[in-house]
């Protein structure tokens, strides 16, 4: 599948170790709070009878995976900003391993999150999801949709970001990111040997579409063209608690976090200076170019500690 075959990464320090106790302490502390509010779920049809949203919201499609529930854990408990998040199932909207600490694995709400059942590919559930914001309307939206290809058909991502394009120029939204993957795109030599190898093999219908994703913003004429996106192209993603540190980088790419990844993606919706608006920045942590699963061992490349 390609979420299994996409989750490498390497191993980090014992240094860095000991930063990520310090941040999982901070995290599990304020779990507790962050369990004890209510999410609000919506099915479709449902946003125009929510209650009043405060000025501003973070739309998150694709909130129930990895990255995406980091993205609405990090936007509503950290930052303190309102979230929609639109799910095919909300119920399966959890609290990520990540940043979650010890409540990792609960069920994700506060008074913050607003969850909207609906498909990105329907172009009536995406109008709920950004009706959800309520007045104030949405500040930026942040993609991170994943999935087995058998599951979500071989053009998901491409069809649903059209739909969310085109309702962002509706509503006069600007602000996107978008995560693809090293390799998409341009970045096809940032790509360890092997991982080029699954991208022609096993994972070539899912980089197709990625390919195409992209092709919304970065082709000429494109539809998204006209958008501040970002198109945030991770190296391999893993489960470990945040660590702070993402690089930019040019050559190949090692692996990341997936809540640093998170961190990312709601900078470049929320920050007015964002440095890397109208680009396709390659992020990986701090230890080069070694790749593991997230519960495996190192497959390739050179650690850097």
């Amino acid at each position: 599948t390609s979420t299994v075959l996409t989750d490498f990464a390497f191993s980090l320090s014992a240094a860095v170790m000991k930063v990520l106790a310090t941040t999982l302490l901070a995290l599990v502390g304020s779990c507790a709070a962050f369990s004890a509010g209510g999410s609000r779920v919506l099915a479709p049809g449902q946003a125009s009878r929510a209650r009043a949203a405060p000025l501003s919201t973070v739309l998150v499609v694709g909130g129930t995976g990895g990255t995406g529930s980091e993205v609405c854990f990090q936007a509503a408990m950290v930052r303190n900003e309102p979230v929609v998040a639109l799910c095919r199932d909300p119920s399966k909207l959890m609290i990520p391993e990540g940043s979650g600490g010890a409540a990792a694995g609960s069920p994700l709400k506060n008074d913050k999150l607003t969850a909207v059942k609906g498909s990105v590919t329907s172009a009536a559930d995406v109008a709920a999801a950004f009706d959800a914001a309520g007045p104030g309307g949405v500040t930026g939206v942040v993609i991170a949709l994943g999935g087995k290809t058998a599951d979500v058909g071989e053009t998901m991502l491409r069809d649903g970001t059209a739909v969310i394009i085109s309702e962002m120029k509706k509503r006069g939204v600007k602000r996107i990111s978008v995560v693809t993957s090293i390799g998409a795109g341009d970045s096809e030599n940032q790509a360890p040997f092997f991982f080029k190898l699954l991208m022609m093999t096993a994972m070539k219908k899912i980089f197709k579409d990625k390919n195409a994703q992209e092709a919304l913003f970065i082709a000429p004429g494109a539809p998204g063209a006209e958008l501040e996106w970002t198109l945030v192209r991770p190296g391999g993603l893993t489960k470990d608690a945040p660590n702070g540190i993402i690089n930019v980088i040019e050559g190949e790419a090692g692996s990341i976090a997936r809540a640093d990844v998170a961190a990312f993606c709601l900078d470049a919706v929320l920050q007015p200076d964002f440095k890397y608006l109208r680009r396709s920045p390659c992020i990986s942590s701090e230890k080069g170019t070694s790749w593991q699963k997230d519960k495996g061992t190192p497959v390739g490349g050179n650690v850097r500690s």
